[in-house]
């Protein structure tokens, strides 16, 4: 679709539903070999295996598509080596064994001052005593962090909870400290973290910029989708406050990275109108994730409702093409980072480095794959004072690595999804397989009619 003429025939929202239709139907999985992507002006060959993509003749297309449809993979293996397009594996079925350290993340306050029904971390608490975590254990985690770290390398130490401004002075003090730690290495420490904003201080904004934090605020959407979602404890909304709030940090921007992060439920899938005010007020990114699991079972997203997301995804997609074809930056997260695989040809046996190179630390000095594994027994990784545990580590990378899950090995988006987060899998199952694909679908489609229109646009 040449959106520089079809957008004069359309709304956005009319060819949002309409592309979703189409995508939705191209994203079928047939074929674990190949699979075709097609668009108004051309069809592109995806080759899971790598992750590339090439423009076919309309002749070879016939021939692969025949080959797709009787699912003869043999066949197909000899068409793409008389193309010129075999090549070797890329990712075999061997798991990542004890790789090393490279980030954690610290549950640094485990309470909250919110009242979020969906909230993976119980509301805070993660099913336990609400807690602070102490000094000592917050230098313990950097400790463990540094050790391994090579000189003048680099680790990422993130900050969450619950809401990790509830222990403000321990964040500050845990910064300072592996500032001191990470010299006598020369390493650089990276830092985010992740709050609801309803804390923000002016004194805060400072401190971050200072350290060139990446900040995500918690935001649901515009005042009435937001207040709705994330009321404070008492029930009263967050929005206003979150907004004044945030002033001083979108102003100071520029060591710092200030993003938007709006979770989905199918009470909030109007997201064009969220994203373009969020970047119009000046967020360095703006990204929409889909509810897949909550402590409660609420707000789950639907086969339904993630229908109904994907044409608001694509409807924001479609915002993004315009502006880029215009020379404009609109910074939709999802469509960014897309567009960066695919370029790339991202190829992973893994979703993240969730009980690899990166896991979270509880108040109580426990290890766990990721920050939403807190006070879980499925991730448990071990604990600051013997360190991390090998055999849980390795015996998790074994099981988690994508060739082991079903469906996904049978998918032709296997190594760009990778098997999707560990603990909405894990918990809920693959309830959006039918949506990442359609995304994937429409992201690879954009990324060919933006190469075409505008050769240099990723430069």
């Amino acid at each position: 679709m040449n959106l520089s003429k079809e957008s004069t025939k359309y709304n956005t929202d009319q060819i949002a539903g309409i592309l979703a239709g189409v995508v939705m139907q191209q994203s079928k999985p047939v074929s674990r070999v190949a699979h075709l992507i097609k668009s108004l002006h051309t069809t592109q060959l995806f080759l899971p295996n790598g992750s590339q993509l090439y423009s076919i003749s309309q002749a070879v297309e016939e021939r692969i598509s025949n080959l797709i449809q009787t699912n003869n993979e043999a066949a197909l293996q000899e068409e793409l080596i008389l193309l010129g397009l075999d090549a070797p594996t890329y990712i075999d079925d061997q798991p990542l064994e004890s790789p090393p350290l490279y980030a954690l993340s610290l549950a640094i306050a485990q309470k909250c001052n919110m009242g979020c029904t969906y909230c993976y971390a119980d509301q805070g608490d993660f099913g336990g005593p609400s807690k602070n975590m102490s000094l000592e254990t917050a230098f313990k985690s950097i400790d463990l962090l540094l050790k391994g770290c090579p000189e003048d390398g680099t680790v990422q130490l993130t900050f969450l909870g619950g809401e990790p401004l509830i222990n403000r002075k321990a964040i500050r003090e845990a910064v300072s400290y592996a500032e001191t730690k990470a010299k006598e290495k020369n390493i650089k420490v990276r830092y985010s973290i992740t709050t609801n904003g309803t804390l923000l201080t002016e004194e805060d904004a400072v401190f971050f910029e200072t350290h060139g934090f990446a900040v995500t605020i918690s935001l649901d959407g515009l005042k009435e989708a937001h207040d709705a979602q994330r009321p404070m404890k008492g029930g009263k909304g967050s929005f206003d406050r979150v907004m004044q709030n945030i002033q001083p940090l979108l102003s100071l921007q520029k060591n710092m990275q200030v993003s938007a992060r709006v979770t989905v439920t199918p009470e909030n899938t109007n997201l064009a109108e969220a994203l373009d005010e969020f970047v119009r007020m000046g967020f360095h990114s703006v990204g929409f994730s889909p509810l897949l699991r909550s402590s409660n079972g609420q707000g789950e997203m639907t086969p339904e409702s993630l229908a109904v997301m994907l044409e608001n995804m694509i409807a924001c997609g479609l915002n993004f093409e315009k502006n880029v074809l215009a020379g404009k930056r609109y910074p939709f997260l999802n469509m960014v980072n897309a567009m960066r695989e695919i370029s790339k040809g991202t190829h992973r046996p893994y979703p993240c480095g969730a009980g690899a190179g990166y896991m979270g630390v509880s108040a109580d000095e426990e290890l766990f794959a990721c920050h939403r594994f807190v006070n879980e027994d499925t991730g448990y990784m071990g604990d600051l004072n013997t360190g991390i545990n090998p055999e849980k580590q390795n015996n998790w990378l074994s099981t988690r690595h994508v060739h082991k899950q079903d469906p996904c090995s049978q998918c032709w988006a296997r190594y760009l999804c990778s098997g999707g987060c560990h603990h909405e899998v894990i918990e809920k199952g693959r309830p959006a397989c039918d949506y990442i694909r359609s995304w994937l679908t429409y992201s690879i489609q954009a990324h060919e009619r933006l190469s075409r229109l505008k050769p240099d646009w990723f430069n």
